[in-house]
């Protein structure tokens, strides 16, 4: 039997959720940190940043405001951990979207700080897990790092979260889909209990996503509101946390990861681009893979995406006028050496993925559908 051993963070030390959570999550501060970077980006969170200065400041901390001029980008890291460093910072309260929280606990983990997150919307999980992605100062992703920990205090205030436009919601939705789609074929065959149960975790995070994901949306003072926003940004971390990076990300996110190094699509949001990518990677299961079961996956997921008017085509991306050097560059960048994409279990070329992408959201003929070559 092989050794199954390995060590990984799963989750931050404490959680607060709920409406108002800020308030008492603010009470806690002061026992992790007293001199902490305030960090965030965005003019929309500004008025909540301000306030949430203030409210530390009553705490008796004094925290030093600072933002982010791009993507949680090196620039920027840099930047700020020797500010960090030269005023003897002692940890560091993210406040924002994922690329914050990214960029927080970066800093943190770097300079072995403390680190609070604060999400401000249901985007991403970013609040929760122990990985931080990095991009160019353009906003192109390059690469992703294992952090050692997840954050000492997640607070995930929901008065915060509904103040976010509803498109980061459906944004946040459609990247924990991804989970399971993911996750199933990566690890679906793992024989480790962890695993097995962070994918049957993905799974039913799924099929929540399904039965409430509408409610969610038409109505954010619903119950179903509450089960969706803190299934995106708490739930899917969770299953990161327990499946560790065995529990791996795939094409879906392979293909986001190649779309940001398009100009044209870079006002696209983090979920919307790994949402398209769940239809990619579908498709080339059934294309390449010959799973048939991936047709019928997709019908049940691209009217859901368009009820939430998520991303299902290089159109609805913005890449309708995008020249064949432009799409086989992301092809390029997300079938490279060492890509997550290769974590499917059978080989895919940059050819096999342009014509994945060009024909995502189409249905195959029933005659075309156990071809194994595209």
């Amino acid at each position: 039997m092989k050794d199954l051993n390995f060590s990984h963070s799963i989750a931050p030390k404490k959680v607060i959720r709920g409406f108002n959570s800020w308030d008492q999550g603010k009470k806690n501060i002061s026992s992790i940190c007293h001199k902490p970077l305030l960090l965030g980006r965005s003019k929309e969170t500004l008025g909540t940043r301000m306030s949430l200065f203030n409210d530390l400041k009553l705490e008796k901390i004094e925290p030093l405001w600072d933002e982010l001029l791009h993507d949680c980008c090196e620039e920027d890291l840099q930047r700020l951990q020797h500010q960090a460093t030269i005023t003897a910072l002692d940890g560091v309260i993210a406040v924002g979207g994922g690329k914050v929280l990214d960029a927080g606990k970066l800093i943190a983990d770097r300079l072995n700080l403390p680190c609070i997150t604060v999400p401000l919307s249901a985007s991403t999980c970013a609040g929760w897990t122990a990985l931080a992605n990095v991009y160019s100062s353009t906003g192109a992703f390059d690469h992703d790092v294992v952090l050692d920990r997840c954050p000492d205090l997640l607070i995930f205030d929901h008065q915060f979260v509904q103040q976010a436009p509803i498109r980061t919601l459906a944004s946040g939705i459609a990247d924990a889909l991804a989970k399971w789609y993911e996750a199933s074929i990566s690890s679906g065959s793992s024989t480790d209990g962890l695993i097995q149960q962070a994918v049957q975790m993905a799974r039913v995070l799924r099929d929540q996503l399904l039965i409430d994901a509408k409610e969610a949306i038409q109505n954010p003072n619903s119950s179903a509101w509450v089960r969706v926003a803190e299934g995106c940004a708490l739930t899917a971390g969770m299953i990161g946390g327990i499946g560790g990076a065995r529990c791996r990300t795939v094409a879906a996110h392979a293909v986001h990861n190649g779309l940001t190094h398009l100009q044209s699509c870079r006002n696209m949001l983090h979920g919307e681009k790994v949402g398209f990518g769940i239809l990619v990677q579908l498709r080339l299961e059934e294309t390449i893979g010959g799973n048939q079961l991936a047709d019928q996956a997709k019908r049940q997921l691209i009217p859901l995406m368009k009820d939430l008017n998520l991303p299902i085509s290089l159109n609805d991306l913005g890449l309708a006028g995008a020249a064949i050097s432009e799409l086989k560059t992301v092809c390029d960048f997300a079938c490279r050496e060492g890509s997550d994409l290769h974590h499917l279990p059978f080989k895919v070329s940059s050819e096999n993925l342009l014509k994945a992408m060009v024909t995502a959201s189409e249905e195959l003929p029933i005659s075309a559908s156990n071809s194994t070559a595209i």
